[in-house]
């Protein structure tokens, strides 16, 4: 038997006359979904499969099936004669625009043969002269075939050949999909072998040397391995002894190693001699010279052998040395591998002489991470989940690894510049303060550390940019947005929509056993940025001024004084803090919806409907059937009671100065710490503190600490919770007691409201408690509701994390902006 091999991803193009078994030996080898057939497209397009008229646009449908599996990665055969050099010239070039290996499978098969067989077929009719034809026309091909560009070619030239032959599927040399790690991935060497083996110390490798004391492996034992971004040679004082060392790793699989650009060029070099000693390959080639020969043909072996890139760990992880684009992940032709050995250039040159790169980075939205060195960067940076990890030790920077999957930065620095650059290594200052529209348009994909990668969708950032160009306070005072939250599981109990208990259940399954219960301000949320000397800025969640400048800086000033009374400036040695608040009356901030909306419509209700009952009671006297139609509206006219009742229970003036007051439940940051890892009971005790030093500004907010796996301390909260709505409270919001909270499946939510069924009734409508409605409303998919909440909470994280660690004020409206963006996602507002 003959094992045919061909690539697991590739185009299979079998080529033989008709009849000569192409269709059965699919069919045998192949899984039917992997064959697309000239005969089955032109019944597809004619309803009959030997149509021949139909050829043409027969092949326009194969070929557009071919390119659809061969773009998702599917191994793809073409079951057609393909005799004519002109029939494989599109599936050549189709293999070439997905990048993939193009296999020829020949049937060469007598034309006597091939004569019986379509004799015997009732469904063809072709003349003995068509089969002599196309047998000519195959013979030509078969000696042209590897010229016209199939990278592996089988001839199968007997009926023997054909029934004792089995496919074998062969992994790319760059499909490491199986190798899970944990790996160290090692930035761009460049000859300098003194810093490699400080690296691999720090990371934990033991160096192994032979009899001279040179470093021939490293080997770490925990088993992890390192793998090499390419460019280990050239330009730095030791290229042979960095080869030594890494050759040595590779060979006891210790280490993976891609190539660089380097190492293409002189593996060229001691093979052709044919290539320009520039960029640091002439010190190599001397450098070799003192070696002994089977040292250089083994360099020659190695960098000759070098893959352009790997995917690793079910394809989360891939290692070229460029770069790559997600399309060409475990993809192989040249335009693949000039893209991983040289990134995408434009064919320019910049001022110093060097390629203009075009920065793919800044595109990327895979969800593999892509780690690469050949640009050299001053600071490694995540960039839409790449890193740039060569940071330029031959040229005084430092040699840098990734431990992947910890996503840890382990460096060290060069010992000395051992090449002068030409070019900086650090790029152009941007100005910190001057935004771009590229920074928060188009799908943007931010990395934030709480939740890895973060998603925006396009047509959500440019609603975002209406909001925060013509509303939004300068962006440079903008440093967070609150998330979104998510209301409880709607609850089974009869007329209740939402109920504690649910809080409760859901913190419990996330193994939360103690959770803070805060009394649920009606107000507006208020973010409050106040300086020490009592500037600063207060905002909405939207990023819109909450007051006009000078009732804003009454605030501030306010609250600076307080914090200053208090002793908080000083306990947290803060120059500025950022409260997270809610500022009452409701209509501080909403008079104008709860005049146009909530007030009219209650106004319209308890006017019309009780004229309405007593014109229904004026009929059921006169003996009018209407006893049902009665008692609905009976019931509507006291629900527009109710409605009236719940929002005013929220418009009442607050009697001082200002006429609001401030309750602060969190401070989230100051200019040298965020506190989203401090309990909320120490945030709450801050507020308590602003309460006692300015009662007349500050409103304290009640709470009350529960443990979810006890009986009776649940039983507890849902009373306060009753009693607070019975109140006329809005209700209460729980959280996890100790705030920033990890489960298995990552982050918790930070809080979900509890609201009371009277001001429920502001949201759903005074008629949400019938019974019909109520069951409707209580089939709500929270899903994306709390996916939002999360993905905002985590953002908010990140905002706050910037600001604090001093980064520019773009990369912090970044995250700002993406809040504000996912606002717009199409989620019911009432939840």
């Amino acid at each position: 038997m003959s094992e045919l091999t061909i690539p697991e991803l590739s185009l299979v193009v079998l080529i033989g006359v008709s009849g000569s078994g192409k269709s059965t030996f699919a069919a045998t080898h192949f899984a039917a979904t992997e064959v697309v057939s000239s005969d089955e497209c032109r019944a597809l397009v004619s309803d009959d499969p030997n149509d021949q008229g139909a050829t043409t646009d027969a092949f326009e449908v194969l070929e557009f099936i071919a390119g659809k599996r061969l773009s998702r990665g599917r191994l793809t055969v073409i079951d057609a004669t393909n005799v004519q050099a002109s029939a494989r010239r599109s599936l050549l070039a189709l293999a070439k625009a997905h990048d993939v290996l193009p296999v020829a499978i020949v049937l060469d098969l007598p034309v006597g043969l091939a004569g019986e067989r379509n004799a015997a077929r009732p469904d063809r009719n072709f003349a003995a002269h068509v089969i002599k034809r196309q047998h000519d026309q195959l013979r030509r091909s078969m000696r042209g075939l590897k010229r016209e560009g199939f990278r592996t070619i089988h001839v199968l030239d007997s009926i023997e050949a054909v029934e004792q032959a089995s496919i074998v599927r062969t992994r790319l040399f760059n499909d490491r999909r199986d190798e899970h790690g944990p790996f160290d991935v090692i930035g761009d060497v460049h000859g300098c072998r003194e810093e490699l083996e400080i690296l691999l110390d720090r990371l934990g490798y033991v160096i192994v040397r032979d009899g001279e004391g040179r470093a021939v492996d490293a080997a770490h034992p925990d088993g992890r391995r390192a793998v090499f971004v390419g460019d280990v040679i050239d330009r730095g004082p030791d290229s042979p002894g960095v080869l030594r060392l890494v050759m040595g790793m590779v060979a006891s699989t210790n280490a993976l190693c891609v190539s660089g650009n380097h190492e293409a060029k002189l593996a060229r070099a001691l093979g052709r001699g044919d290539v320009k000693a520039t960029h640091g390959l002439q010190e190599t080639l001397e450098q070799l010279s003192h070696e002994d020969e089977t040292f250089v043909i083994e360099t020659r072996q190695f960098c000759d052998a070098l893959v352009a890139h790997y995917v690793l760990d079910d394809g989360k992880l891939v290692v070229a040395h460029a770069g790559l684009k997600e399309k060409y992940h475990g993809r192989a032709s040249g335009r693949v591998r000039a893209f991983a050995l040289y990134g995408d250039t434009s064919g320019e040159t910049d001022e110093f002489g060097l390629p203009v790169r075009y920065p793919w980075a800044e595109d990327y939205r895979g969800s593999a991470t892509v780690l690469y060195g050949h640009t050299p960067v001053p600071e490694v940076e995540w960039v839409n989940n790449t890193m740039c990890l060569d940071t330029g030790c031959v040229f005084g920077g430092s040699l840098t690894a990734l431990r992947y999957p910890e996503r840890e930065i382990v460096s060290v620095p060069s010992l000395r510049m051992y090449y002068e650059p030409i070019r900086p290594l650090a790029p152009p200052e941007r100005d910190p303060q001057v935004l771009k529209l590229s920074d928060v348009l188009g799908h943007r994909v931010i990395e934030t550390e709480h939740m890895g990668r973060i998603s925006l969708r396009e047509e959500n950032a440019a609603g975002a940019l209406e909001v925060m160009s013509r509303f939004a306070i300068a962006p440079a005072d903008l440093l967070y947005l609150p998330p979104t939250m998510s209301p409880v599981d709607s609850s089974p109990r009869d007329g209740l929509l939402e109920h504690p208990d649910e809080a409760f259940d859901h913190y419990a399954k996330h193994s939360v056993g103690r959770v803070m219960c805060e009394e649920k301000h009606m107000g507006s949320r208020a973010i409050v940025r106040v300086t020490v000397d009592g500037t600063g800025v207060i905002y909405s969640r939207t990023g819109r001024a909450f007051f006009d400048a000078d009732r804003q800086s009454a605030v501030l000033s306010r609250v600076a004084d307080a914090l200053a009374a208090a002793g908080v400036w000083a306990d947290l040695g803060a120059s500025w803090l950022l409260l997270d608040a809610e500022i009452v009356p409701w209509t501080a901030k909403a008079e104008a919806m709860i005049r146009e909306q909530y007030a009219k419509v209650g106004a319209a209700a308890t006017t019309s409907l009780p004229a309405t009952v007593a014109v229904l009671e004026a009929a059921a006297a006169r003996g009018a059937d209407v006893a049902d139609l009665l008692t609905r509206t009976r019931s509507r006219a006291a629900n527009a009671e109710l409605f009236v009742d719940s929002y005013r229970h929220y418009v009442q003036p607050i009697d001082n100065a200002l006429g609001i007051q401030v309750a602060p439940f969190q401070i989230l940051a100051g200019d040298s710490a965020t506190y989203e890892r401090r309990h909320h009971q120490w945030h709450l005790d801050l507020a308590d503190r602003l309460v006692a030093a300015d009662p007349e500004l500050f409103r304290p907010t009640r709470r009350l600490v529960v443990e979810t796996a006890d009986d009776a301390s649940r039983a507890a909260g849902v009373r306060w919770w009753e009693d607070l709505t019975a109140g006329g409270g809005e209700g209460m919001v729980v959280k996890p007691f100790d705030n920033l909270v990890r489960g298995r499946k990552g982050l918790v939510q930070p809080g979900l409201k509890v609201r009371g069924r009277e001001y429920l009734r502001i949201i759903y409508g005074a008629d949400y408690t019938d019974p019909a409605t109520l069951a409707r409303l209580k089939q709500r998919n929270l899903g994306t509701k709390r996916s939002m909440a999360l993905r905002e909470y985590a953002l908010g994280l990140e905002a706050l994390r910037r600001a604090v660690s001093g980064e520019p004020v773009w990369r912090i409206h970044q995250c700002v902006f993406g809040v504000l963006a996912m606002e717009s996602e199409p989620v019911d507002p009432r939840l």
